[in-house]
């Protein structure tokens, strides 16, 4: 399940959504010609004031990496808290974010790093929840 996880959320941000002569579009990997047409810091800006689909762009952001805050614990002994589950979480993200940098038309956003740590919160909520509840059955 955790290489589930990662495959569709790799595929879903380093390959567009438009299909190109109705195949996926390949990864361009380099740098584009402006940095700053690659990276926005400012939370929630380019979101609402530049993008037509934000509101299935939130939608997406935290639905993609809601599986990873509830996979990620069961399958990870490690992650044996919430915090250190939404700390892997927005590392992953980071990640992400940071290597999106090297690929042509792709773009760096501080929006989905808030946005995808929010969808690894919750999974992990979700998951922290049944695991406490059903210690209370026993």
């Amino acid at each position: 399940m955790v290489y589930v996880c990662i495959v569709v959320i790799f595929r879903f941000v380093y390959f567009g959504f438009h299909l190109e002569n109705g195949k996926i579009p390949t990864l361009k990997i380099g740098f584009g010609d402006d940095i700053h047409d690659m990276i926005s810091i400012i939370p929630f800006y380019f979101l609402v004031d530049r993008y037509d689909g934000w509101k299935m762009n939130v939608i997406g952001n935290i639905t993609m990496f809601i599986p990873v805050g509830i996979v990620w614990p069961i399958c990870f002994k490690q992650l044996d808290t919430i915090r250190k589950t939404i700390f892997a979480g927005a590392g992953f993200t980071l990640f992400i974010e940071l290597t999106q940098l090297v690929c042509i038309g792709r773009h760096t956003d501080i929006d989905d790093l808030i946005l995808n740590t929010i969808g690894v919160a919750i999974g992990a909520c979700i998951v922290f929840l049944i695991r406490r509840n059903k210690g209370k059955e026993c």
